[in-house]
């Protein structure tokens, strides 16, 4: 049974829910998203798998997840890039966010979410339980494509994109 970590509007822990029950019920849970780009400046994403209980075949973020409890975000980021996309980039935490949004099957993504930053150049090797197909991206391309198809899109990529991508410019050129 996987456990996400509950927690207040300060990101202060107040208990653990097995995670569909916290999807079901809307609780706030900490999350995080990193977001990885290589030297071209592209950004990596990934196409959620088909058997994902959420958000399946979408294209979102190179790789997002909880920290299980008593794991720091930073740790859960670093496994959960090797175990969703077989990746081990250099990782920065950019910024944090918290949104809530109805999602289908009657879940809803309430997170508080960490947004991590990294750099890496290789070709992923997909876990394909966790995504089922992969491209790099210029900014322009994403930013157009999400303006003009955010339906292809995770809600929480499209929620924080433009703000990952001026974190990026500013801190990276």
């Amino acid at each position: 049974m996987e456990q996400v970590i509950l927690v207040d509007e300060s990101d202060q822990e107040k208990g653990v829910a097995e995670k569909i029950e916290a999807h079901r019920q809307g609780l706030l849970h900490r999350a995080f998203s990193v977001f990885v780009f290589n030297d071209a400046g592209q950004l990596l994403l990934q196409q959620r798998a088909a058997s994902k209980y959420h958000s399946p075949l979408l294209w979102t973020n190179t790789c997002c997840s909880h920290p299980r409890p008593r794991e720091s975000t930073l740790d859960a980021a670093y496994r959960r890039c090797q175990e969703e996309m077989g990746i081990k980039p250099s990782l920065q935490h950019a910024f944090s966010f918290i949104y809530k949004v109805a999602l289908d099957q009657g879940l809803t993504e309430h997170e508080y979410d960490h947004v991590y930053i990294g750099q890496y150049n290789d070709a992923p090797l997909l876990n394909p339980e966790e995504a089922c197909d992969y491209k790099w991206v210029t900014i322009q391309e994403v930013q157009t494509d999400v303006k003009l198809h955010s339906s292809r899109y995770t809600v929480w990529f499209a929620i924080c994109l433009d703000q990952v991508i001026a974190h990026y410019q500013k801190n990276e050129h």
